[in-house]
């Protein structure tokens, strides 16, 4: 399981572990054994030994005891092992084995087969026998009678084979002297010893002395070494038979660092930039035997007893090769003591008979009779106690990144099951329990930087316990790990209790929150009030909480504002991506300065850093003044963008970079790229201001293409592909229906009367009530009349019928119904229809009625009267006019009205010649007395183009100055697929009538 998900469970463990628990369940009880699996028996065969090696699932301890062939491993706890394959078919050099259990622990016997030997010892976590042939010598030699009296178990040693080390040059210089040189750099001593080859070195602190021991014996000249330094006051040189030293008096709480060079080994005084050495792990020594303790130390070379001479007593060292490694802290035992070191080990006895003992990079520490050290559980205690459980801030917004997440030797997985196991024991109590462990373990997760697993401990604590929202310092940490985990707005709710309203730390982290929400002014605001607790945090947070100023000061129009805190937070020195961030905003703030150039400069350099969440916004802004000053074309500047966009993703960056990209594309009149782009914005992110802006852009876009008149440099079909695959941009209002509007217009000027009326009918369904809806409706009936479609031009007026309209638009929708009833053939129904109507579009349409029902008297007279006194005019006739007076002219021959023909001759016979059809208005007013007009001739004369091809030139011109509705009154619904029209019930509250 990795480390996160292991985390997971546990946090969940604690929440869980109040609920899922039920009364009264007891543990497993001690002493029943074990079932089968808890320790595994594993065999392996070579031709000059046979090893047996003996996996516990969770370890044990072991005792070993021999007596003649019979080999006995005691355990300290029981299992149920198979050793099957042993009993019944042992491999070479053992003869039986068996296994018993007494007192609930387990115990393997072994017998060995004749000319046998054996080796017991610990590796890899398992307890190993090694079965081999005795050697000559020892096969000789009488073996122990078991009957003699007074004959003993005989305990076998675990001490594994080592091999041979190889030998290292020899470190002494040639004349057998090391001379000391001493150095100063930024206020700290730095004592240097060239050695002619690596070699092995421990330093240590002493009380007020510090020792640097060698792992060769060489005279070390010190007489170099400066006087009158705080650091040091005196350096003795001390020489032994296998080692070499330096004893450098220093006052106690002096840092002291150790490096090395090959074999050159330097130690400083005095705080500096040197991290601290790699922990040295020292715990007790498993290994069947008395008590002892034991040492990992990497490259260890020699384990050294060194005399002091102040004291007047002796130390056991043990040195190693570089890179350094130390113990951080002094540990105290009761016959011995562990000093704190840079590096390697030093050890003060308070008995005489303390062993040190190196083998390879294990070091055993002991006595003949064993070490008195506390049993295990005592172990842990005294470990636990030791570190403490992280104790609260001296502020609710603090955070202690020095002590929370301290993990001590047991490492972080140690340290977290601490504290783990004490939360869910104090958790699993009552719901009224104390929180003062999960609280702990809250704090180690906010140090650790585990903002979510500290989310759901603190959740849990606030369910169980409600009270404790009431808690400053609880808000204070549930808020810091929601910001980590960038939830802001769930981290401003916390920071917004009562509880925190006067905290100063508190409002640094408010100001924090409020910059990443784009709230300007309330994080300069914020940031102002905890100016008093800035000082308190670590050098990063005082970084980001600068920088987050920055930002705020930037985006209101502060520079200099900006530019004070960009020299706040460079002023303490951070992680190198922490400084290279803050240079980020500095490059801004120098470009709003009007240095773009200069900025330019930066930018690129951020832009090698080797993190993209530095490189991607560099890479923006360095694009963007490039484009500015000419240094990239447009093309180029699209094409990195839109790179970008999918090189990094998922923040802030992100959606700069598509805005970018899609006002790009606006500026180049490639509009379907520029919508795209703008639509492409994550959705995860629509919160965010970044995100809000790109939304305003798109709508402005697609305001600017169909209503301020950007597209219409489109051809309409492009313009009309291009509306249907973003109409869910379309505003609700009179502005949306103004957009669709001009559309229609422009597909009606070239007779795209379809798509026009897809577009007035998803209005009439979708977005629109009352008069409003009727105004459409009433323009889609006279599409449809424009487009031959007489039953669909009923329907719609029909369908958008209510209760009260003004009276013009009820004597224009009275005029469409009637003319539509007219080309289906119910003349009655449409003169009916326009009874009352006395307007010259109602005269016209029943002029068009009589002429439909074939009364030609009424008809020539209603032609001639429609044309009035235009014969006076010596314009032209258009169409409308020229086949009004041609249908007059028809309609007084086919009466027989000579009279009124030879008027109506005598009056147009001058506009015939410029006439559109020149030759059928002959024809027609010469009349049927004059034998001019034959059967043909009377078809061609009588058709009623040039009469309906007028009326929808008049019906284009109407479309292109009627106004929008005003005053409509709109109702959200789902946008259709492109091409199609939805489907509504009509609403309600409306009368067909």
């Amino acid at each position: 399981m990795s480390l996160r998900r292991a985390l997971h469970s546990s946090v969940a463990a604690v929440c869980i572990a109040t609920v899922a628990a039920p009364a009264g369940v007891a543990a497993p009880t001690a002493g029943s054994v074990a079932p089968r699996g808890a320790l595994d028996v594993h065999v392996g065969e070579a031709r000059d030994f046979t090893r047996i090696e003996l996996h516990w699932a969770g370890g044990a301890r072991t005792t070993t005891s021999r007596n003649g062939q019979v080999l006995s491993l005691k355990f300290d706890r029981d299992a149920n092992p198979d050793i099957a394959r042993l009993k019944y078919s042992p491999p070479k050099w053992l003869k039986t084995a068996e296994a018993r259990h007494a007192g609930g622990r387990l115990e393997l016997v072994f017998t060995l087969a004749e000319g046998a030997d054996a080796k017991v010892g610990s590796a890899d976590g398992a307890t190993y026998v090694n079965l081999f042939e005795k050697p000559a010598e020892e096969a000789q030699a009488p073996a122990a009678d078991p009957t003699t009296p007074g004959a003993a178990p005989v305990e076998v040693a675990e001490a594994p084979q080592i091999e041979p080390e190889p030998e290292r040059p020899n470190p002494v210089p040639p004349g057998g002297v090391v001379h000391m040189t001493a150095a100063m750099s930024n206020g700290q001593v730095q004592l240097t010893f060239p050695w002619a080859n690596p070699n092995g070195a421990a330093v240590f602190r002493r009380g007020a002395a510090v020792w640097v021991v060698f792992d060769a014996a060489a005279i070390i000249d010190v007489s170099r070494a400066p006087r009158g330094l705080k650091q040091f006051s005196t350096v003795q040189a001390v020489k032994g038979e296998d080692y070499s030293a330096v004893r450098i008096a220093s006052p106690v709480g002096t840092p002291v660092f150790a490096s090395n060079l090959g074999g050159t080994w330097t130690i400083s005084l005095g705080s500096g930039p040197q991290g601290q050495a790699s922990p040295i792990r020292i715990g007790r020594d498993d290994v069947g035997g008395p008590a002892a303790l034991k040492a990992e130390i990497a490259g260890s070379t020699r384990a050294v007893r060194v005399q002091d001479p102040v004291v007047g007593d002796t130390l056991s060292v043990v040195t190693a090769l570089g890179p350094s490694k130390g113990v951080q802290m002094r540990r105290e035992y009761v016959q011995m003591a562990v000093l704190p070191s840079a590096q390697g080990l030093g050890m003060e006895s308070y008995v005489d008979d303390l062993h040190v003992e190196r083998e390879g990079d294990l070091v055993h520490i002991g006595r003949p009779t064993g070490l008195a050290l506390s049993p295990v559980f005592a172990q842990v205690r005294q470990i636990e106690a030791s570190l403490g459980a992280p104790q609260p801030a001296s502020m609710p917004g603090l955070i202690d990144d020095v002590n929370w997440p301290r993990t001590g030797e047991t490492g972080f997985l140690g340290r977290y099951s601490q504290l783990l196991n004490a939360a869910t024991e104090e958790g699993a109590v009552a719901k009224d329990a104390p929180i003062a462990a999960r609280m702990a373990l809250a704090r180690f997760l906010v140090g650790s930087q585990l903002s979510f697993e500290a989310i759901g401990l603190l959740n849990d604590i606030a369910r169980t316990n409600p009270e404790v929202l009431d808690n400053p310092e609880f808000r204070g940490l549930r808020g810091i790990s929601r910001v980590m985990a960038r939830r802001y707005k769930e981290a401003q709710a916390d920071f917004a209790s009562p509880a925190l309203s006067d905290d100063p730390s508190i409002a640094l982290w408010r100001s924090y929150a409020a910059a990443q929400l784009a709230q300007w002014p309330e994080a300069r605001s914020h940031f102002l009030d905890g100016s008093e607790a800035f000082g308190l945090f670590s050098p990063a947070w005082k970084q980001r909480f600068a920088r987050a100023d920055a930002q705020a000061a930037l985006a209101l129009g502060d520079i200099d504002g900006a530019d004070r805190s960009i020299k706040l937070a460079l002023s303490d020195k951070a992680e190198p991506l922490e400084e290279l961030a803050t240079r980020l905003i500095q490059a801004q703030v120098i470009e709003a300065k009007g240095q773009p150039q200069r900025a330019l400069g930066v930018y690129q350099a951020i832009m090698k850093a080797p993190t993209e969440s530095l490189t991607a916004p560099a890479t923006l802004r360095a694009t963007q003044i490039k484009l500015q000053l000419g240094q990239i074309s447009p093309v180029d500047a699209a094409n990195v963008f839109a790179g970008l966009r999918y090189r990094w993703r998922g923040d802030a960056t992100e959606l700069e970079t598509i805005r970018a990209l899609g006002q790009l594309y606006l500026s180049q009149g490639r509009y379907r790229e520029a919508l795209e782009a703008f639509k492409s914005a994550p959705p995860a992110q629509a919160d965010k201001p970044e995100s809000i802006q790109i939304q305003a852009d798109l709508t402005n876009a697609f305001r600017a293409l169909f209503l301020d008149g950007a597209a219409d440099g489109l051809e309409p079909v492009q313009a009309l592909a291009l509306f249907y695959d973003f109409q869910d941009l379309t505003p609700l209002g009179a502005d949306g229906d103004l957009m669709v509007r001009k559309l229609v217009r422009r597909l009606v000027d070239v007779d795209l009367l379809d798509q026009a009326a897809n577009l007035l009918k998803y209005q009439v369904e979708n977005r629109l009530d009352g008069v409003p809806r009727a105004q459409v409706a009433t323009d889609l009936a006279t599409i449809y009349l424009m487009d031959r479609k007489p039953e669909l031009a009923l329907q719609a007026i029909n369908n958008s019928r209510t209760t009260v309209l003004p009276n013009a638009l009820n004597a224009e929708r009275r005029l469409i119904e009637g003319r539509a009833l007219m080309n289906l053939g119910r003349l009655d129904g449409a003169e009916e229809m326009i009874e009352r109507d006395t307007t010259r579009e109602g005269q016209d349409l029943r002029t068009e009625i009589a002429w439909k029902r074939k009364d030609w008297p009424t008809a020539g007279a209603m032609f001639e009267k429609s044309l009035g006194d235009r014969f006076k005019l010596p314009q032209a006739l258009t169409s409308e006019e020229e086949g009004k007076l041609l249908r007059a002219g028809v309609s007084y021959s086919l009466a027989g009205d000579d009279a009124a023909l030879a008027r109506l001759y005598s009056r147009y016979q001058g506009f015939i010649a410029q006439a559109h059809n020149p030759d059928a208005l002959q024809v027609a007013l010469s009349g049927m007395s004059s034998g001019q007009l034959g059967v043909a001739d009377f078809g061609r004369v009588t058709a009623d183009n040039e009469s309906f091809a007028g009326w929808v030139g008049k019906m284009k011109v109407k479309f292109r100055e009627k106004p929008a509705p005003v005053g409509a009154s709109t109702r959200q619904a789902a946008t259709p697929a492109a091409g199609k029209t939805a489907e509504a019930a009509p609403p309600k509250g409306k009368a067909k009538g």
